[in-house]
């Protein structure tokens, strides 16, 4: 297991799974590529399989798979959503906005919607950190 530290405050603040889905895929990285950012990416990159970002923590997705374009390709193949299932109905993206407070979300498109949470996401990671 990685030392409690290694593991990202948003997946302290989730559940159990997740951070053992983290630590495994953690070790198992920093074993295949050595340790640093690539082993974390990859870590992080088996969370998202399970799990989305949802403010300040990660909570089980629907259905397992990939969370977005990025996520589905190989190696680094484009770019992510940042946790947000980019992959989800519309219906339940409006829904985690709602939970988050984002304004002006019952007019948002999809991609908007993903933009809109991301952003709420990261306000939400910056304010437990000042905690």
């Amino acid at each position: 297991m990685p030392a409690k530290d290694e593991i990202p405050s948003t997946l302290r603040r989730s559940p159990q799974h997740a951070q053992d889905v983290y630590a495994a895929a953690l070790d198992s990285a920093n074993e295949t590529y050595g340790p640093g950012e690539r082993a974390h990416r990859t870590a992080f990159a088996a969370v998202k399989h399970e799990y989305e970002k949802v403010g300040d923590h990660w909570e089980a997705k629907g259905s397992a798979g990939p969370s977005d374009e990025g996520a589905a390709g190989t190696r680094g193949s484009g770019e992510t959503q940042g946790g947000v299932d980019a992959n989800a109905t519309k219906a339940h993206l409006l829904e985690v906005a709602r939970r988050l407070d984002v304004h002006g979300r019952s007019t948002m498109d999809k991609g908007e919607l993903v933009e809109a949470i991301k952003k709420a996401n990261d306000r939400a990671t910056a304010a437990a950190r000042e905690d």
